[in-house]
């Protein structure tokens, strides 16, 4: 009897992945349901396997078992159905050319998930933590991750990636979610990890406003850094990719080749008026502290905090990267970026993760983590190639 119900129980959890959480607690295991499936899968499959010595309720709880079993495994499922054709898609979306998928493979042999790749561990790479700039009342640090492959020339610049941390605008760190950081370095690329002034003491601009500062700061230390201040590219998750695509679809920075939006809210007006579950997010309080007050008494600010009210003809190339069962940020909000896009003629690749939910690269082996790391660095080597 306590084998069935146990088995019950991890039946509940396991449709977290196909199931979007109703409660903050929820969600955070839906993270760990869908990015480190076989540890429930291994769960589930060592309670499935007492019943062949526990006879009462032995067919029911095996079969539930066995349903468990492999609902635990569908994220690893999905993710192959879904890197089936990415890497072909995500080449042809930037460079306009119809391209063989075993070309591809002939090319870098790199690809978008497997199955092994789910015990790999991440190196770390040595970073150094710089002032980038001093207001009157505060300074802001970055966290610089070095480029560790350069080809032949050690001396040659590399392109760099800014980082800009999510945390509903006023919480988070440049230390959140380094292992990208880490492996981005070893492929060949600057890595510039930003603090920035967070809500509610400070509002909207101010992070964009750092974001220029940052870049500038950058620019400036480029010969020690080894920066090639021709190429850079913003990184943004959730709050911080409103922050980075509204940096970049409005500071005109020629320099600026891209930007890589995970799981960002980009309609503030739109987004203001369909809240998300109170049981997870006040979002509406969230943005009230970020934007200045409700939409009713600052709508101007509300519209000029929207990335996609200034997508133009002259935008940079574009990544976006969501989850389609995401109950803090509503995958809406990159539907409506796309459409922004498509019609403004941009370069863009949307990345759908049907089973994932916000914060899904948490693990950056895991299902979701895997085909967004090669979406990240397929985009990084179209748009702003290393230097060989």
């Amino acid at each position: 009897m306590i084998r069935f119900y146990l088995t019950l129980i991890l039946f509940l959890i396991s449709l977290l992945s196909f199931l979007r959480a109703p409660e903050y607690h929820l969600w955070l295991l839906a993270v760990v349901v869908t990015e480190f499936p076989l540890i429930f899968f291994v769960i589930a499959l060592i309670l499935t396997s007492t019943g062949f010595w526990v006879h009462k309720y032995q067919l029911a709880g095996t079969v539930l078992g066995v349903i468990t079993m492999l609902i635990f495994l569908s994220p690893i499922v999905r993710a192959y159905l879904v890197a089936g054709n990415v890497k072909v898609d995500m080449k042809e979306a930037f460079t306009g050319l119809k391209i063989s998928g075993s070309h591809i493979a002939l090319q870098d042999g790199h690809r978008p998930f497997g199955f092994w790749n789910l015990f790999n561990r991440t190196d770390t790479v040595l970073f150094r933590t710089l002032t980038y700039v001093a207001y009157k009342d505060t300074s802001m640090t970055l966290d610089f991750f070095p480029a560790q492959d350069r080809g032949n020339d050690i001396k040659s610049p590399a392109p760099c990636l800014v980082v800009i941390h999510g945390g509903s605008w006023a919480g988070g760190d440049s230390k959140q979610l380094p292992e990208l950081n880490s492996y981005l370095a070893f492929k060949g690329y600057n890595v510039a990890a930003i603090n920035y002034r967070m809500a509610p003491k400070y509002q909207t601009p101010a992070p964009v406003e750092d974001i220029k500062n940052a870049i500038a700061y950058l620019k400036k230390h480029a010969g020690e850094l080894q920066i090639d201040t021709n190429n850079f590219v913003l990184l943004g998750r959730s709050a911080g990719s409103q922050i980075a695509l509204l940096a970049a679809y409005t500071m005109h920075e020629p320099a600026l080749k891209g930007v890589i939006d995970f799981y960002g809210p980009t309609d503030m007006v739109w987004g203001y008026s369909i809240p998300s579950n109170p049981w997870i997010m006040d979002s509406r309080k969230v943005m009230e502290d970020y934007v200045g007050g409700t939409y009713k008494k600052v709508p101007q600010k509300y519209f000029n905090s929207s990335p996609v009210e200034f997508v133009s003809r002259q935008s940079v190339p574009t990544l976006i990267i969501h989850g389609d069962n995401d109950v803090l940020v509503s995958p809406e909000h990159s539907r409506r970026l796309t459409v922004k896009l498509q019609h403004n003629g941009i370069k863009y690749y949307y990345l759908k993760l049907p089973w994932a939910t916000h914060g899904f690269d948490y693990n950056l082996n895991g299902p979701g983590g895997q085909l967004s790391t090669f979406a990240v660095e397929t985009f990084l080597n179209t748009v702003c190639p290393r230097t060989r």
